[in-house]
């Protein structure tokens, strides 16, 4: 736990991370659920483990699941539907232009919630990623936003019991996704009071957003549930090690966590392909930790009063201090 936060990890940081230019992956992580389990007890602190529908969890391996993760004394803290490898979301899942596609996808997203109920997961994650386009005159942008909310809005309904999340990013697999900032995820949502956001700071980043007032923007809608953690050059969604590039902005992210209160999760999405995961995993988790250290240095009142009184200088000199530099 750090600061009052539960720290958890997507399972794929302690496999064996491939790209495609290496598809048998660089090798050092676990072959199977089980020794990425194992791997995953290793590091200090990590409270759960996010786990994508199919791939780590289907109706035949359930009770399995659920019994591994009680015998390491993990939380399942997040399912994720898969809405993106196969090759009936080539032209979208919840807002593709075919209608039993749609429904596929609605479907798929339900029986995930079924599945996270049962595991007493609280949050599925919708990332649409294949809903989008390409290409000038491959969509319909005003059909296209309401097969989106219709779709979300009939998986709302389904249970009380899991709380739907949608991730919204850029660009990939689609050079354009159409739920691609903050903003446009919350105008999306409104109406759909039972649906709410996870922030991926590194989606974020690549969408030129600034990561803590992406936070506030969500956090002041109600909406801001969940945090991806991560780092990028905001080029492109590199998925590396929290702090790697943005030390000022993520020391600011902390900030912003504990005025808004934030208590949610605080999850790992890495990829750490030629790096050790277990270690680039405690380093994330030590970043962390060090930046909420950072704020409480200082003062969190300190940064409240600069911030009122927007003078750079006097931020610059606190932020130095926070950074013990």
């Amino acid at each position: 736990m750090i600061a009052d936060h539960l720290f958890g990890a997507c399972l794929p940081t302690f496999g064996n991370c491939a790209d495609r230019y290496c598809l048998s992956g660089y090798g050092g992580g676990g072959k199977n659920m089980q020794e990425m389990l194992d791997l995953a007890t290793t590091v200090q602190g990590l409270d759960g483990l996010e786990l994508v529908g199919n791939w780590h969890v289907n109706d035949e391996n359930i009770r399995d699941v659920a019994r591994m993760f009680q015998d390491r004394g993990l939380k399942i803290c997040m399912l994720v539907p898969d809405l993106w490898t196969q090759a009936k979301w080539g032209r979208g899942s919840l807002a593709a232009p075919d209608a039993q596609t749609r429904q596929a996808a609605v479907d798929e997203v339900r029986k995930v919630m079924d599945w996270a109920a049962e595991l007493g997961c609280p949050y599925v994650d919708v990332w649409p990623g294949q809903d989008g386009y390409d290409y000038c005159f491959q969509a319909d942008y005003v059909e296209a936003w309401k097969w989106l909310r219709d779709g979300l809005a009939a998986c709302e309904k389904h249970t009380d019991r899991v709380r739907v999340l949608v991730e919204y990013k850029l660009k990939e697999p689609r050079t354009h996704c159409f739920v691609t900032s903050a903003a446009k995820v919350l105008l999306l949502l409104q109406g759909l009071d039972k649906v709410g956001v996870l922030l991926d700071v590194g989606h974020a980043l690549a969408a030129g957003e600034n990561i803590a007032e992406a936070a506030a923007l969500l956090a002041s809608h109600g909406k801001l549930d969940y945090l991806h953690l991560n780092d990028n050059y905001r080029s492109w969604d590199d998925d590396m090690m929290v702090g790697s590039v943005h030390l000022v902005e993520y020391l600011e992210l902390a900030y912003w966590l504990k005025r808004l209160g934030y208590k949610g999760w605080l999850t790992l999405d890495i990829f750490p392909y030629r790096e050790d995961g277990v270690r680039a995993a405690t380093q994330c988790r030590e970043w962390m930790a060090a930046f909420f250290r950072a704020v409480d240095r200082v003062g969190a009142d300190k940064f409240t009063e600069v911030i009122r009184n927007a003078d750079a200088t006097i931020s610059s000199d606190l932020v130095r201090r926070a950074l013990n530099l």
